[in-house]
């Protein structure tokens, strides 16, 4: 029995904090953890995680590697604006910004064919709405079905596209919150992304094995990561 109880002492504070973490990070076992100097840099360092439990410690699963990011840097997104201190930004659609806050990581995507589960194969029409006019804005859909007047990007056409995945980002047209964020191929002579994550391709394709179970995108600058103490590694 005393020993019982002291397990449970022992564990009750790492589940308290497990709790108290934002969604969907509290129930995370895979982070990817995205991390920028400053809320103006335009590069970040990635590193991916994983644990036994939302109860365990995090564990690396690589050194970090540099990703760009937006060519403004980072602001925070509408959905953890309550997580922004004084001075810094809100994202709005058309910023360049990456948005801080944790989504989970969606489904592969690329040009090619891939015998990856929920894989999305990007097809001649596709494209990522991102017009707050449009009630398709921010998901994928097809020119077929909103026709050439509602902006978009052509996906088809980017050649950073070739290889990818989605991010979950939750969607707020009426706030113009910011549309069509993923993690994609970075291209060599590139400064700046519009608001995605962009890696060399071999590892993107890391990241799509890594998070083909499930994995959880953390995206915050330095300065923030003391406010999730025991939520991050």
């Amino acid at each position: 029995m005393r020993l019982f109880l002291f397990t449970v002492f022992l564990f009750t504070p790492q589940l308290a904090l497990a709790q108290t973490c934002p969604a969907p990070l509290a129930e995370a076992r895979k982070l990817v953890l995205v991390t920028a100097d400053t809320m103006t840099s335009t590069t970040a360092n990635v590193q991916r995680f994983s644990r036994a439990s939302p109860s365990s410690p995090w564990t690396a699963e690589t050194a970090p590697v540099s990703a760009l990011i937006g060519h403004k840097g980072v602001a925070w997104a509408h959905a953890f604006r309550s997580f922004a201190q004084s001075g810094e930004p809100v994202k709005v659609d058309g910023d360049k910004r990456v948005p801080a806050g944790f989504y989970k990581i969606g489904r592969p995507f690329g040009f090619g064919p891939s015998p990856r589960p929920r894989y999305m194969r990007i097809d001649e029409g596709m494209t990522c709405v991102d017009d707050v006019r449009s009630p398709a804005y921010n998901t994928i859909t097809s020119r077929a079905k909103v026709g050439w007047q509602v902006s978009g990007e052509n996906m088809w056409r980017v050649p950073e596209y070739r290889r990818g995945l989605l991010v979950d980002y939750p969607t707020n047209r009426a706030a113009r919150a910011g549309s069509c964020i993923f993690i994609h191929v970075r291209r060599p002579e590139a400064k700046g992304t519009a608001g995605c994550v962009a890696l060399p391709e071999p590892q993107v394709e890391a990241l799509q094995d890594f998070a083909e179970s499930g994995a959880v995108l953390a995206v915050l600058p330095r300065q923030a990561l003391d406010r999730f103490k025991g939520c991050l590694p």
